[in-house]
């Protein structure tokens, strides 16, 4: 039941959306994405964004204060979903964010798009093989974040083409689910860790970036920290460094093609926990809370992937 007026109060907020007119001050923009990466991933998005003025006043830090919406649908190898986000910028500097995301997913060689993780040899010594295994289609892979962002553009201060040396700051708290997996059960969304259980997860992200107002098409350079830290509180967790933050780091580069379109290059590096003398490459296919952190060096740092984003505005 609770599905269904989820649902319902969606449907009634994209009805809402849509009667807005343009002639209300309202911006509409409609773009298609498309990400794809060295590692065996793709997703195709389309986006449908409303932006529109609210609460603003003569002050400079209030005058272009909006709120906008934003509806995606994705579709990848291993999964499809659906997205709502709403941004609202009370003042220049603040952003208050909340949104959802409800989706499912199938396997196949190239991956698993959704399923369970489970540990096949328990009472064994040593660390345990895992099983991931899931039908198509056999449950709903739903989450719901909200938080803020703080964000500053030395600019502003400093006026000056040159200037715009960018800050961001994202802190937020995100509820993830899959309805396949009952209390406590580890599942895989997206050909993901597998590392996920029903639960709160917090999250931050750090954006430093300059944009270059001579370049005709590289028009940003950035980087990015990124965190993630369960906050599943799993009992003898501290075993397998279930509390350790994931952290991912990337160097960002933007490319404007043309007003229509866009690319944005990603290379990222991120952490995986340490096992000691384990080779990192031998952990793959083991069950992850079978396995023991090494608690004086817990993090070593691997290269992730590289990966381009790309945008066409088609409204």
């Amino acid at each position: 039941m609770r599905r269904k007026h989820c649902m319902i109060t969606g449907l009634i907020f994209f009805i809402a959306l849509s009667s807005i007119r343009a002639d209300d001050g309202v911006i509409f923009s409609t773009d298609l994405g498309l990400q794809v990466s060295s590692r065996p991933e793709a997703k195709l998005s389309i986006t449908q964004s409303f932006i529109f003025p609210f609460m603003r006043f003569d002050s400079p830090l209030t005058r272009d204060n909006t709120i906008k919406a934003a509806l995606t649908a994705e579709l990848s190898p291993l999964s499809i979903n659906g997205l709502a986000e709403i941004t609202w910028t009370p003042i220049a500097f603040l952003q208050i964010i909340a949104g959802g995301k409800l989706g499912s997913g199938w396997n196949m060689p190239l991956g698993k798009g959704i399923g369970i993780n489970t540990d096949i040899e328990i009472g064994k010594s040593g660390p345990h093989k895992q099983s991931v295994t899931g039908e198509p289609f056999e449950g709903l892979f739903s989450s719901g974040w909200g938080g803020g962002v703080i964000q500053f553009d030395l600019a502003a201060v400093i006026p000056g083409d040159w200037n715009h040396l960018v800050f961001r700051s994202y802190q937020g708290i995100n509820y993830r689910s899959f309805t396949g997996a009952a209390h406590g059960e580890s599942w895989i969304f997206e050909n993901d860790d597998a590392e996920n259980r029903n639960g709160l997860v917090y999250s931050a992200n750090y954006l430093l970036g300059y944009q270059m107002p001579s370049s005709p098409i590289l028009n940003t350079v950035g980087l990015m920290a990124e965190a993630e830290q369960y906050l599943y509180n799993t009992p003898g967790g501290d075993q397998w460094g279930d509390g350790l933050g994931r952290w991912i780091f990337s160097a960002l580069f933007n490319f404007t093609i043309t007003r229509e379109f866009s690319a944005a290059l990603i290379l990222q590096t991120r952490t995986r926990r340490n096992y000691g003398d384990s080779d990192y490459e031998n952990t793959k296919g083991m069950f992850y809370q079978s396995m023991t952190i090494d608690k004086d060096d817990p993090y070593r740092l691997v290269f992730y992937r590289a990966a381009a984003v790309l945008t066409l505005k088609l409204h």
